[in-house]
C-alpha cells in the first residue's frame, strides 16, 4: 500500500516537474480557463500547452470541459495553490539562507 502511494505521489510531482505547467496553474489560480486564453499568455503553440495540459490532466490535477469548440480547465483541488506557495516560501528561504552563507 505504501509503495502504491508513494508511486501515485511520484507521478503527482513530476506532474509539476516543469516551468509551464506551474505557469499554467498561476494562469488557472483565479478560476477556470479556456485553452485559448492560456496558451496566449504563454507565448506558445496551442500544441505545446495542450501536451502539458494533458499531462496534469492525467495526472489528476486538472479537469477539463468542453464549451462549443473550446476545452476549458479549472484545478482538481484548489489545495494545490497551497502546496505551491508553501514551496515558493521554503524555496525563498533556502535562496536567503545561501545570500547569508556567501555574506559570511
Amino acid at each position: 500500500m505504501a509503495d502504491a502511494l508513494f508511486r501515485t505521489q511520484s507521478d503527482f510531482y513530476k506532474a509539476l516537474a516543469h516551468p509551464t505547467r506551474l505557469q499554467i496553474l498561476e494562469i488557472l489560480r483565479p478560476g477556470e480557463r479556456c485553452v485559448c486564453e492560456i496558451f496566449p499568455a504563454l507565448d506558445m503553440d496551442q500544441s505545446n500547452v495542450s501536451r502539458h495540459l494533458s499531462i496534469m490532466k492525467n495526472a489528476g490535477l486538472l479537469h477539463s470541459r468542453k464549451v462549443g469548440l473550446n476545452v476549458h480547465y479549472r484545478v482538481s483541488d484548489t489545495r494545490i495553490f497551497e502546496l505551491l506557495d508553501l514551496s515558493s516560501d521554503m524555496i525563498r528561504k533556502i535562496w536567503q539562507d545561501k545570500a547569508d552563507l556567501v555574506r559570511q
